[in-house]
């Protein structure tokens, strides 16, 4: 009897023990969710300047594609005595006028032939007495085009300057000697108004902008991938497009254009793209800034920073006394303006605990933190009945210092890839793009129900070069 009651005593004891050293488990009420609406935000526009400058040689050879061989002709002898013919002879050249005058814009050397059949004589009852000569003279014509730019569309209007004729040839006329050169001058009003709207029809045919920098756009508004550790991506909106008057320096022709458009990062798959060229305001102004100030709004999901905030956790255990705890798993959600965490806990207490806290943004480390975080009041009721050794402020601290997102990551990786397409990147053949962007710095933070929105403002430059345009 003895011996029974010693077994009872040891096994009663052994069962206390057990039951003592089992993990507590807690059964919680889990926060609600605020009712899913769609995502909406506010987001500033940015303003990007991009001065743009065409070089010279680049107009000069479209131009040279277009006009080839005859320019002109005049075929029909009987109403003046005269036929002209005008060849291009070699290549067209164009630069900065250096008169002062017509300082600003572009000079044009036209070399070219002229082909002249003349006739001297008379008709009388009937009978054609005519004595017909043809010439060849070589010259150089100069013109002079003023530049506009209206709706992306580069225009010149060019004006017949002067000829210099490289011969002078003659012929016999009624005894004399007449200069051949005589003749064509007398006949220069039949041709330069041809040769002055032939140059610019040609510079008009390819130099229409607008084409080129929708496709442009288009490819910028593309979404790219920023980071792949936290599949993060850049997406650019256009608005509008702001343009100056085209100005003729040195050898280029150099436009300020700017762009108004919606900047985000977005944070999971890659997103669909918003350019929509029919939407896009085409403006001409006076002046455009000469900076980038960009807003960017970066867009992470809960779902997303749960899966960083987890892995802040993984591998660490938390101790008090004889206590352990470790935490599998990180869920985030919004709840009436604050974040709730859902902490899927093992150990000396198995189930799951929830925090509630206010995010704030830390400058100097870069960090998204939480302030006031406490437990949910369904959490801390049972945790004062199960495990209030889990209730008290150390374990609450050491969980709170892993409840942090670092964006330092993502804003210096963001900054780098954006860096790589300002050095010297080419987005079409014969266009450079370069410049440099100063620091990202984060604005303002919102919530919202389906995720944490950051305000980040960026400054700086970009220059668009046109050289070797094909």
């Amino acid at each position: 009897m003895q011996r029974i009651s010693i077994i009872l005593f040891f096994l009663g004891f052994l069962s206390i023990a057990v039951n003592c050293s089992s993990p507590a488990k807690i059964n919680n009420f889990k926060p609600e969710l605020d009712d899913a609406i769609p995502l909406a935000y506010d987001n500033s526009p940015s303003y990007i300047h991009l001065p743009i400058a065409i070089q010279l040689k680049d107009i000069e050879n479209k131009t040279n594609h277009s006009l080839n061989g005859l320019l002109y002709k005049d075929t029909i002898i009987e109403d003046d005595n005269i036929e002209i013919k005008v060849w291009k002879i070699a290549p067209i050249r164009f630069e900065n006028s250096t008169s002062p005058i017509d300082n600003g814009k572009i000079k044009t050397t036209l070399p070219l032939k002229v082909t002249i059949k003349y006739r001297v004589g008379t008709a009388k009852l009937g009978v054609s007495l005519y004595n017909t000569k043809e010439f060849d003279l070589n010259g150089i014509v100069t013109l002079v085009s003023d530049v506009d730019l209206s709706n992306w569309k580069l225009s010149t209007k060019t004006k017949f300057e002067s000829v210099e004729w490289t011969e002078s040839p003659t012929m016999k006329l009624l005894g004399k000697n007449i200069p051949v050169t005589f003749l064509i001058n007398s006949s220069l009003p039949l041709f330069k108004t041809k040769i002055e709207r032939k140059i610019d029809e040609a510079i008009s045919k390819y130099m229409d902008f607008k084409p080129n920098v929708l496709y442009a756009l288009e490819k910028i508004s593309m979404p790219f991938q920023m980071s792949q550790d936290y599949e993060s991506w850049l997406r650019l909106t256009p608005i509008e497009i702001y343009s100056t008057n085209a100005k003729l320096v040195a050898e280029s022709i150099q436009i300020n254009m700017g762009i108004k458009c919606i900047i985000e990062t977005l944070i999971g798959n890659k997103p669909q793209t918003k350019f929509n060229p029919s939407a896009i305001v085409i403006k001409a102004v006076n002046t455009i800034p000469n900076a980038i100030s960009a807003n960017i709004t970066a867009v992470s999901t809960y779902q997303d920073a749960s899966v960083v905030v987890t892995k802040n956790f993984a591998g660490q255990e938390f101790i008090f006394g004889k206590k352990k705890i470790k935490v599998q798993n990180v869920t985030i959600w919004h709840k009436k303006g604050k974040i709730i965490f859902g902490l899927d806990l093992t150990g000396s207490v198995n189930g799951s605990i929830y925090l509630s806290g206010v995010p704030h943004y830390n400058e100097t480390s870069q960090e998204i933190y939480f302030d006031q975080m406490d437990y949910a009041l369904e959490t801390e009721n049972k945790l004062l009945k199960t495990a209030n050794w889990l209730a008290q402020g150390i374990i609450l601290k050491k969980i709170e210092a892993n409840c942090k997102y670092s964006i330092r990551k993502n804003l210096e990786e963001g900054k780098k890839n954006i860096e790589g397409y300002l050095k010297n990147y080419s987005p079409l053949s014969g266009v450079y793009v370069n410049g440099n962007i100063g620091n990202i710095q984060l604005k303002k933070m919102q919530l919202t129900n389906q995720a944490i929105l950051a305000y980040l403002k960026i400054d700086g430059e970009v220059k668009i070069r046109v050289d070797g345009l094909k």
